[in-house]
């Protein structure tokens, strides 16, 4: 059986934060190295993971919010500067984020081109665009010979549209919700998933900071709680934390709100590089 794990390449919002790069997440089975959302630093995360911008075999983009997208040039240039030749698949919702894969190395084209002459390279840097509509319900939206890839769209609106994605593989299911405010979308998506990888805000700690507006469209970490318990989820890893946790105590006041909400899992609150084994038996076992 192929060995799947879940790494945290940035649990970053827009504002940085030392030692938390933008939002991303890479999916690892067998051969297979996907790339979900490529915030700031994302590139350099791999790096130190030691992978190599050519072995990520798929991009999946969950929405245009730019703290998601920001790394995606960078990703895809050095991908191609360390030797990737080939076009990298991506999935995206049709809309704004499928338009910006579309059009993401348009501003670079002066730099390739000057590149290309420079170095012979035999071909140019490409992206291989897979778009679908974002659909009501799960459904499948890309396979390979080890792994399956559902999306449903989610509630972050007025972002529209907004994706989480599951990936099926054969030791056990890793959702990732991308941004969205706790939905029967993604309890769907993630009943009986190993992993749940999903964005967490501490609703009242950020409205007591005037920023209202980033509860509304964010999933509050009491509500996350009761929604991972009633999907069976095996381990939660809390990412795209807001606010910011800056000491050990603001971490465990996530972990805390989480258990109010009466989740009863494994529950990690993710660190950039936090990797965890994916399996279906007992917890699955956190290795950095």
């Amino acid at each position: 059986m192929l060995d799947a794990t879940v790494t945290l390449t940035g649990t970053g919002t827009p504002l940085p934060v030392p030692g938390r790069a933008g939002p991303g997440t890479l999916v690892r089975c067998g051969p297979l190295a996907a790339q979900v959302d490529a915030g700031r630093g994302t590139v350099l995360r791999l790096a130190e993971l030691g992978l190599d911008c050519p072995e990520v075999g798929l991009l999946a983009l969950t929405h245009h919010h730019s703290d998601h997208l920001v790394g995606v040039a960078d990703l895809v240039l050095t991908r191609w500067v360390q030797g990737g030749f080939t076009p990298l698949p991506v999935l995206a919702p049709e809309g704004p984020a499928a338009r910006f894969a579309r059009h993401v190395l348009d501003i670079w084209a002066d730099d390739i081109a000057v590149r290309r002459h420079h170095t012979g390279r035999p071909a140019l840097p490409a992206l291989d665009v897979r778009a679908f509509e974002a659909p009501a319900a799960p459904a499948v939206v890309w396979r390979s010979e080890s792994v399956e890839v559902s999306a449903v769209a989610v509630r972050h609106e007025p972002v529209e549209p907004a994706v989480a994605y599951r990936f099926d593989t054969p030791s056990g299911a890793v959702v990732i919700s991308g941004d969205t405010r706790v939905c029967d979308e993604v309890e769907e998506l993630a009943r009986g998933a190993q992993v749940l990888v999903h964005e967490a805000c501490r609703g009242d700690a950020v409205r007591s900071r005037g920023k209202r507006f980033i509860a509304d469209y964010h999933a509050d970490t009491v509500e996350l709680g009761a929604m991972a318990e009633r999907a069976g989820v095996a381990t939660l890893v809390l990412t795209h934390l807001e606010p910011a946790p800056r000491s050990p105590e603001e971490a465990a006041a996530f972990a805390a709100e989480v258990r109010r909400g009466g989740f009863g899992g494994r529950l990690i609150v993710g660190e950039d590089r936090a990797t965890i084994s994916v399996s279906r038996e007992g917890h699955p076992a956190q290795e950095g």
